[in-house]
C-alpha cells in the first residue's frame, strides 16, 4: 500500500497518494476527475474568493481541472473556456503556447480556438487549475489569454505545490502541498 498525505478542502477530507514523479522527488497526487464531493467543496470555497474580483470568463487547461472550472462556472454563473492540448481544424485561427508539466515531464501545447478567442477578448478572466506545481501551465495560459487581449484578474487553484508557499502568494488557492525531496 502506498503512503498517503491527508488534506481537507472546505470540510472534505482526502488521503492523497504520494508518488515519485522524478528520482528523489515525491508529490501528493491530486486527481479530481470523478470526485464530485471534492470538486463542489473546492468550488464553493474558491467562488467566494473570486466573486469580489468580478470575473467575466473562467479559463482552464485540458483536462484534469475541467470538473472544477465547470462547477465554478455554475457557482459564479459565468462562461468558461478550456485551452486544448491538441489542434483540431474546427478550431480555426487558434492561438498557442507551450508548457512543461511536472506530471508528464513533456512539452505540451495549449490552444485557444477562434470561437473562444472572441469570447475572452477584452474580458476579465480568471485562470483556473487544480494544482499549480511549477507554474509552467499557468504561464502558458497567461501567454495565450494575453495574446487574445483578455485581462487576467486572478490565478486560482485548489492547491499550490512546493516547499516555499510564498512563491504562490499571487495565486488564490485553498492550500499548499509539500514536495518531498530525498537524497
Amino acid at each position: 500500500m502506498r503512503e498517503t498525505f491527508p488534506v481537507v478542502v472546505n470540510g472534505v477530507q482526502r488521503d492523497l497518494i504520494k508518488f515519485e514523479v522524478a528520482p528523489g522527488v515525491t508529490i501528493a497526487i491530486v486527481n479530481i476527475l470523478g470526485d464530485v464531493e471534492l470538486v463542489q467543496a473546492a468550488s464553493t470555497a474558491l467562488a467566494a474568493r473570486l466573486l469580489p474580483l468580478q470575473p467575466e470568463v473562467l479559463v482552464t487547461a485540458e483536462a484534469k481541472s475541467i470538473p472544477l472550472v465547470y462547477q465554478l462556472a455554475i457557482d459564479l454563473n459565468l462562461p468558461y473556456v478550456v485551452l486544448r492540448k491538441s489542434y483540431k481544424t474546427y478550431m480555426g485561427d487558434a492561438l498557442r503556447a507551450d508548457s512543461v508539466s511536472i506530471t508528464t515531464n513533456a512539452t505540451q501545447t495549449l490552444f485557444l480556438d477562434e470561437k473562444d478567442r472572441a469570447l475572452i477578448a477584452g474580458k476579465r478572466v480568471v485562470l483556473i487549475d487544480d494544482v499549480i506545481s511549477t507554474g509552467s501551465t499557468l504561464e502558458a495560459m497567461e501567454r495565450v489569454v494575453t495574446l487574445a487581449t483578455a485581462q487576467i484578474v486572478a490565478r486560482s487553484a485548489i492547491f499550490t505545490e512546493g516547499n516555499d508557499p510564498a512563491q504562490w502568494q499571487h495565486v488564490i488557492a485553498l492550500s499548499n502541498l509539500p514536495v518531498w525531496i530525498s537524497e
